[in-house]
């Protein structure tokens, strides 16, 4: 038993380190170009683009797309239920989040749904300059590439905060800058009826549902997804929901 468990530890060990090594790289590769004048010269036009907040009206896709800071311990339990369910969504995952967890980030593709970027430390993009919106859009996406190898492409700006830096810059990257049509507030108010309720008052097609890993989400899952398909709505990525 001493043996195996060395073992497992020294095995967690060196999974840290070179995650952590990963990190490091990544961050000296951003930083290096960004003040070098790479990213900077990227930024020379106003954006052409706006903010999503709803999908394709014209068909009956919806999304019920989860925002992942944190909620570890309800994200297999809710992949499970979407497995069971026969659906596919999207999960925006933030920097910080995924440096920790590259094997959840491996389980949501497994579970064949869809990985999207929440920034690297959940800051207010409306608050902060061109060059730190850059860093956070593109550290989060070489991190998932890494662990991974996805290129994504989905930007969803913590708490919802953006301005046209941030629409520039994520178009820059190559990024849509996604909204919500529904919030569920369901970080903040732990009712499943009342998660419910919100995910699926005036439901049509186009529906982005934002959601997270909480304990009453995962419980109000089954009926929200029973109730779209009542309403003969397909629950599906945000990809496929906005094109």
């Amino acid at each position: 038993m001493k043996i195996t468990y060395f073992k497992i530890k020294k095995t967690s060990a060196l999974r840290r380190i070179t995650t952590n090594l990963i990190i490091l790289v990544l961050l000296l590769t951003v930083f290096a170009f960004s003040y070098a004048g790479g990213a900077l010269n990227a930024f020379n036009s106003k954006s052409s683009v706006e903010a999503i907040y709803k999908g394709n009206t014209s068909g009956n896709n919806v999304s019920l797309m989860f925002n992942v800071y944190w909620g570890d311990e309800y994200l297999e339990p809710i992949l499970e239920v979407l497995k069971q369910k026969n659906v596919t969504t999207t999960f925006f995952v933030g920097g910080v989040w995924a440096s920790k967890n590259s094997d959840f980030l491996n389980m949501i593709l497994e579970y064949n749904c869809e990985l999207g970027n929440h920034g690297y430390v959940h800051k207010d993009q409306n608050k902060i300059n061109q060059q730190e919106n850059f860093d956070e859009i593109n550290l989060t996406h070489q991190l998932v590439k890494s662990f991974t190898g996805v290129e994504m492409n989905l930007f969803a700006p913590p708490s919802g905060a953006f301005n046209n830096t941030t629409l520039t810059v994520a178009e820059s990257l190559g990024y849509k800058t996604i909204m919500w049509t529904k919030d569920t507030i369901d970080w903040r108010d732990k009712d499943a009826n009342l998660i419910f309720n919100r995910a699926t008052k005036n439901a049509s097609g186009g529906d982005l549902v934002l959601m997270h890993p909480t304990a009453k989400t995962l419980e109000a899952l089954p009926g929200i997804i029973d109730f779209f398909k009542s309403q003969n709505l397909n629950i599906t990525t945000v990809s496929n929901t906005i094109a």
